[in-house]
């Protein structure tokens, strides 16, 4: 399979002692659950995108290329009310920014030799439950294994958007709410064991859920955006977590012992 190179290489794998190939299909694995939720959960888009007028066609590109809940959402409500292209981008860039703080995180856990056609390609694709799956790796990020997961979840979310538009006023209102509920159990899967193995991750976590309840309720920022208030939780909570309770990288421990 050819590099996506723009200059410099890629090993066979970032993960040591494991080929290319079988990293790939441990990403696909952890694509299955992904793809079934996104599929479950786009089918309320695709009615969303019907009602503002988009063909199944369009619906499935729009998520193909997307591949973002909230950003789309905001932009199919903007084109229901003939929004100017402008607004339209001024809302995507503010509804997805949080991708930025995610893109920035990966980044730090990459090989250094890693291309620069894989950083833009596993950039790309980044949304809440691919990140988590990646970033929950130990070592660097391995982009065979970010591209097993996207092979599934990008055709799950489109294709659930495509059907949504085609079939999904004709299911039930009460059954298309209960597919929605299917991302948030895919949530728990991802952070459980982690918060099960570190108290402070696990701590983080309730502080988050605390935090978020809060925010939907404060006078002033339960008016924000749900993506400008994740910006502001992740910021401040992954800060406060940084300086309270630091990992000391392998120099450090050495230079300090």
């Amino acid at each position: 399979m050819p590099s996506l190179s723009s200059g410099g290489s890629v090993p066979p794998s970032a993960t040591p002692g494991v080929s290319r190939r079988a990293v790939f299909l441990q990403g696909m694995q952890a694509g299955v659950p992904i793809a079934l939720g996104y599929f479950a959960v786009s089918f309320s888009l695709g009615i969303a995108a019907k009602h503002a007028g988009l063909s199944a066609f369009q619906g499935f590109l729009m998520s193909f290329l997307g591949m973002a809940s909230a950003g789309e959402y905001a932009v199919l409500t903007l084109i229901a009310a003939n929004a100017t292209y402008l607004e339209l981008a001024a809302v995507t860039f503010i509804a997805n920014a949080r991708y930025l703080l995610m893109s920035c995180a990966l980044s730090q856990r990459m090989d250094p030799k890693l291309s620069l056609g894989h950083r833009l390609l596993v950039g790309y694709y980044i949304t809440d439950e691919l990140f988590a799956i990646a970033i929950a790796r130990p070592g660097n990020v391995d982009p065979w294994y970010s591209y097993g997961a996207i092979l599934l979840a990008a055709p799950g979310w489109s294709v659930g958007t495509a059907l949504g538009v085609i079939a999904g006023n004709s299911l039930p209102g009460q059954l298309v709410s209960a597919f929605s509920v299917a991302i948030y159990g895919m949530f728990l899967a991802i952070i459980i064991p982690a918060a099960r193995k570190d108290r402070v991750v696990c701590g983080l976590v309730l502080a988050s859920f605390a935090a978020s309840w809060c925010f939907s309720t404060l006078p002033v920022i339960s008016q924000l955006s749900s993506g400008t208030q994740t910006i502001l939780l992740t910021v401040v909570l992954s800060s406060l977590g940084a300086i309270l309770f630091p990992i000391h990288t392998e120099e450090e421990e050495d230079a300090g012992s």
